[in-house]
């Protein structure tokens, strides 16, 4: 029996996949429990369409992200803050303000892709690891200055 899996189904395949199971496995378990479909040839060029958009998405997504990095890397932020003796800030910098900073400069990322390699608690120049796809990581330079105000 010719199958389409809506999920992924362990030992036997990923989802979307084409897949050929004994006829009882695909009747009284795959098909009840919503983890596949009949493969017929309507349904077949479905789920082919359907990747093509994905693929497409995941192009445009990938492309977006490529730009993106490159927007950042050519961008600092400067993150004024109160400080003791010696350069010591009073907390640390955290990745919301990093992000905060970001927006002001027009760049809008979500403070949990925000990776900081070191803890920021004295004034001087910091790199954060911004991921913003799998295997796609912008750097950034930090500036932690004295408030003057």
């Amino acid at each position: 029996m010719k199958l389409i899996l809506r999920e992924t189904v362990e030992k036997v395949g990923e989802a979307g996949d084409i897949v050929d199971v004994k006829d009882g496995y695909g009747r009284n378990y795959l098909i009840p429990q919503g983890l596949a479909v009949v493969a017929t040839s309507g349904a077949v060029r479905a789920i082919e369409d359907r990747q093509r958009q994905l693929q497409k998405r995941f192009e445009l997504d990938r492309k977006a992200a490529e730009e993106l990095a490159n927007k950042i890397k050519e961008t600092s932020v400067t993150i004024p803050v109160t400080s003791g003796e010696e350069g010591k800030i009073h907390g640390t910098i955290t990745t919301m303000q990093i992000a905060k900073a970001l927006s002001e400069k027009g760049i809008e990322i979500d403070r949990r892709k925000i990776a900081l390699n070191e803890d920021v608690k004295s004034l001087g120049e910091y790199t954060a690891e911004i991921h913003l796809d799998t295997d796609i990581v912008a750097e950034l330079k930090i500036w932690v200055v004295k408030d003057e105000s």
